[in-house]
């Protein structure tokens, strides 16, 4: 079941629900958000908009999101053997699903 995404004039790839959302953030900050504020943090495309993130966790999870909040995390700087490195950089993803809205099951 493909929707349409609200922002025509967006130019670019399309990409289908299951390129969006990447996977769940499972930390202690994030059990507790969803446990009391029904709000789950996902890892995301870094190309993905608000706008994509709503309907694709909506047609993934069968659940209504209420908002939806974006980071752009830069990734760490890491030594590997003799040298410096960089962990890629990556966007992480807050949904907020409304009150009567289904919670989200992980497990």
């Amino acid at each position: 079941m493909s929707t349409k995404i609200p922002h025509a004039h967006k130019k670019g790839l399309k990409l289908e629900a299951h390129q969006v959302i990447l996977r769940p953030l499972v930390t202690e900050k994030g059990t507790h958000m969803s446990a009391h504020h029904n709000s789950f943090q996902f890892e995301v495309s870094q190309l993905a908009t608000k706008a994509e993130i709503k309907i694709a966790a909506e047609e993934l999870f069968g659940c209504h999101v209420k908002s939806v909040n974006t980071q752009n995390r830069l990734g760490k700087s890491r030594r590997f053997r003799f040298r410096m490195g960089k962990l890629a950089n990556w966007k992480k993803a807050i949904i907020t699903l409304h009150e009567d809205s289904p919670p989200i099951e992980f497990f």
